[in-house]
């Protein structure tokens, strides 16, 4: 297979997968084996194209030229099939999972549910393979529109006016200022096309450098920089397979994603580095991972504070890009793979409480560790990996974002970044203790075990699991990424 037909492929199976289980939505246990079938075929499409990028090879596609100069086009790079593989291969175990917490809540419109998941990951996998800036935005507006419905899944009013504000803002950022900065970037070089060391050159003005770097990286609503953050924990209305989709799968980490890729190849990691066009960025972002931190504390409800969790870990990504050297490039973009891992097996075990215990609040959970001992133990290990202890690999990403910002001379980026992992003990930890260590409140509540469904809890296990491997892995994911800075 050629790397255009691999390319072709990868794109094109999650929307034929979309229209087989449309057709097949009065046959459930068809329509769940087409989309896990469709999900495992569509990983291994990925997995060829990671080969053949590390044989040497460029895979790549054009579908049509729009104007002259600017063309549908995609072209495959390390940070792209890194974000590709996070988002094939996360598919797979969401889709399990999904199965069991859909048919135990009974849920409606699950045809329609899973159809559009499958569209939300071709335009992941658009964005991630994407070869120039335009190719970009059409499949990012294209996942904002394919996550609509999964957002508003419910129909209450309660999820309608969360899918407002996920449409409001989502579109308000990337056309008021993501398409703006494209078109001046457009006047500025002539072309979109993503280019190793950036396409601005050296002599654009640094005043015009930080206004641009700012229209990105605002204008990139599905990175939840603040103020621009409120969408993310509003969407948790929807089920939690959704929300696994949003914090972890495809939604932000498009975000963080593009931002990366941004700062890599349209403005060039030295000209950042050279213009200190960035430094308000770094600070931004700081500021964003402290308050979310502080916010996610005062949470009761345990997906709300999950939710603001995932806003102060996107911005270690924004911030690594922002630093603006080759330690904070690659530990930002390690941690892409790392959060990803570490945050689903955190949604994970959250549905599977509510499924088995009905228990949605952190003050509820007294005991739940004698009840759900391997739920609890997922959990126990997805945080210590969000918070960024060996051997998890969250460690490793957060290692190289500290060494970032020390090679940046920002002691003040080093202490927040510190200063944040005691944040994530202080928000993560109290579900173990409480489920570990605390007896039930209600007499007799942990008599026996009472797991969730067998297709919520292997998905979590297997997500554990992921994240003690990816530590093992550190090593190869920073050697495949190293490119990224032309080394």
């Amino acid at each position: 297979m050629t790397g255009s037909s691999s390319v072709a492929l990868a794109l094109g199976l999650p929307l034929a997968g979309a229209v087989v289980i449309a057709l097949l939505g009065r046959r459930p246990n068809l329509r769940e084996t087409a989309m896990l079938g469709v999900a495992g075929a569509l990983f291994l499409v990925v997995v060829s194209i990671a080969r053949d990028l590390l044989a040497g090879g460029t895979p790549g596609l054009e579908l049509i030229e729009v104007m002259p100069g600017l063309a549908l086009a995609f072209e495959v790079e390390p940070l792209g099939i890194l974000f590709g593989l996070v988002a094939s291969g996360l598919w797979i175990v969401t889709g399990a999972y999904a199965i069991g917490y859909m048919r135990a809540h009974h849920e409606g419109n699950q045809t329609r549910f899973y159809a559009c998941f499958a569209i939300a990951i071709s335009s992941a996998l658009g964005i991630a393979f994407a070869r120039n800036m335009f190719t970009l935005f059409v499949f990012y507006e294209m996942l904002t529109l394919s996550t609509y419905p999964l957002v508003t899944h419910h129909g209450t009013e309660k999820a309608m006016r969360a899918g407002r504000i996920y449409l409001g803002v989502l579109f308000t950022t990337s056309v008021g200022m993501l398409l703006l900065a494209m078109i001046w970037t457009w006047t500025i070089s002539g072309t979109l096309e993503f280019a190793q060391g950036g396409l601005l050159a050296d002599d654009t003005e640094p005043v015009v450098v930080a206004i641009l770097l700012a229209l990105y990286a605002f204008g990139t609503g599905k990175a939840a920089l603040m103020p621009f953050h409120r969408w993310l924990p509003a969407a948790m209305v929807a089920p939690t397979p959704v929300s696994a989709l949003l914090h972890a799968v495809a939604v932000v980490k498009a975000g963080v994603f593009t931002v990366m890729k941004v700062v890599v190849y349209v403005f060039g990691i030295d000209l950042l580095s050279s213009t200190g066009a960035s430094i308000w960025l770094m600070y931004t972002a700081a500021i964003t991972v402290l308050l979310a931190s502080l916010v996610a504390m005062t949470k009761d409800n345990l997906k709300a504070m999950l939710a603001y969790s995932t806003v102060s870990q996107l911005s270690y990504i924004v911030l690594g890009a922002a630093l603006a050297n080759e330690a904070g490039v690659l530990g930002g973009s390690m941690h892409i793979a790392m959060h990803a891992m570490g945050k689903i097996t955190l949604f994970f075990c959250a549905g599977a409480i509510y499924v088995a215990a009905h228990k949605t609040e952190i003050s509820q959970l007294d005991g739940i560790g004698r009840i759900m001992p391997l739920t609890l133990s997922a959990y126990f290990i997805g945080a210590i990996s969000v918070i960024g202890l060996p051997p998890m690999g969250g460690s490793w990403s957060k290692w190289f974002l500290i060494l970032g910002a020390a090679e940046a001379q920002q002691v003040a980026l080093v202490v927040v970044l510190m200063l944040s992992s005691l944040l994530n003990v202080a928000y993560l930890m109290p579900v173990v203790v409480r489920g570990f260590f605390r007896p039930p409140r209600a007499v007799g509540a942990a008599a026996g075990v009472k797991e969730a469904p067998l297709f919520c809890l292997v998905p979590l296990c297997l997500t554990a699991g992921g994240c003690i491997v990816l530590f093992f892995l550190a090593d190869e994911i920073h050697g495949f990424l190293t490119p990224l800075i032309g080394s």
